[in-house]
């Protein structure tokens, strides 16, 4: 279970409270799974427990701090609530949810949480009168009502001598509520294929076209219907990444590699989501040997690949067909043309003419269209933004049905 953390990136916040000394511990649970692990702290937190202990255990800078300069110009406070996946307060004490719950933002941690689009999560650490105490439950119940996850408290002995509820929980079980926030179970039972990557068309043994697509995107999205419950097939060009957890990798290198890779398993798939960046043209012939420089000028004959998408989305039997768009102009304009040209359910388009986003960003920001409507993803991680497509593929699919 612990294995759905894998590439995760979570925020760990932690505020005033005896349990502070936990959150070391749970820092190298989640390391372990997998996740990696930014710390925040508030000044009370730094009374019970040091920034460095949390910064050697995360392997990353504490962030203490709201306006600290250094910060600012490294990953600021906004740039953090975009990087997050999860933000985890533990221990999160009575006055930091009552911050929470008014929507203060008096310091670096509560910022973050008003400033973030990813799942917030508490885990409550305090005596068991204040557990108790009609203001904090009150403050608890507008939480959850905005979908703040809440973890525990456990029941026993407290430092400060009383029996009751209010204990933090311990590392191994926050580690595994953690993962139990990305799993989502919408797409169970169903077989997801994935394009993801550039291609590469060789001109000779050595030199080949291609372009600057890292596969992130479709990685991510990838992990996401893996967290959704789907069987995933991901067909990948060349890129330098890891193979995610529990799915099917298949390696290709050129456009007609991938096409014979994507009828394969398209045969028994659901849905069909073609993020690589497949080059349009390969050349007409390729040097047997190196091709040496012999004049000023090289003119090179290039013969238009097949559309992997369009040849999917063509089947009679057809899966569900989600193409991206990656354009620098008239971006909704050409997303929608190419969404009815080539009979798509749904097409994600994005402007990789920014420089904030796109290929070799570990952000994202999309708009996907269907032909009844469209919605716009605003800037996030490629992971935040994977998860809320997956999400949307499967709302379109129950509508369709």
């Amino acid at each position: 279970m612990l294995a759905r953390l894998t590439h995760k990136r979570i925020v760990l916040g932690v505020s005033g409270g005896i349990a502070a000394y936990k959150s070391a511990e749970l820092i190298r649970r989640l390391r372990d799974a997998g996740a990696e692990v930014q710390v925040v702290m508030t000044a009370a937190a730094q009374q019970f427990i040091t920034p460095l202990t949390l910064q050697a255990l995360s392997g990353n800078p504490v962030h203490t701090d709201l306006l600290d300069p250094s910060a600012e110009a490294a990953m600021g406070h906004i740039e953090l609530a975009r990087w997050a996946d999860l933000i985890l307060i533990a221990p999160a004490s009575a006055d930091c949810i009552a911050r929470l719950a008014q929507g203060i933002a008096n310091d670096l941690l509560t910022t973050l949480c008003l400033a973030t689009k990813a799942q917030l999560a508490i885990a409550p650490a305090m005596n068991q009168q204040m557990w108790a105490a009609p203001a904090l439950q009150a403050n608890l119940t507008v939480l959850r009502e905005r979908r703040v996850a809440v973890f525990g408290p456990a029941a026993g002995a407290q430092a400060c001598g009383d029996v009751g509820e209010g204990r933090m929980l311990e590392a191994v079980e926050l580690a595994s509520r953690c993962a139990d926030c990305f799993e989502t179970g919408v797409l169970t039972g169903q077989h997801v294929v994935i394009t993801a990557g550039p291609t590469r068309e060789a001109l000779d043994p050595v030199r080949y076209l291609s372009n600057h697509s890292s596969g992130k995107m479709g990685f991510s999205i990838a992990r996401a219907c893996v967290e959704a419950g789907a069987r995933v097939t991901l067909i990948a060009g060349p890129v330098n990444l890891p193979t995610p957890e529990r799915l099917v990798r298949v390696d290709v290198v050129s456009a007609l590699d991938m096409l014979a890779a994507a009828l394969a398993a398209s045969q028994s798939a659901d849905i069909f989501i073609a993020t690589a960046a497949v080059a349009d043209y390969r050349p007409e012939a390729v040097a047997a040997q190196k091709i040496k420089k012999s004049s000023e000028m090289l003119t090179l004959a290039l013969v238009r690949n097949p559309d992997i998408v369009a040849t999917i989305a063509a089947h009679e039997n057809k899966p569900f067909v989600v193409g991206f768009a990656a354009e620098t102009e008239k971006v909704l304009e050409h997303a929608r043309e190419k969404l009815l040209r080539k009979h798509l359910d749904m097409v994600a388009c994005n402007d990789v003419a920014r420089s904030d986003i796109g290929f070799q960003s570990d952000d994202n920001a999309l708009t996907v269209i269907w032909k009844e409507g469209s919605q716009v993803l605003e800037k996030a991680s490629k992971s935040v933004i994977a998860r809320q497509l997956v999400a949307m593929i499967a709302q379109r699919i129950k509508a369709d049905n």
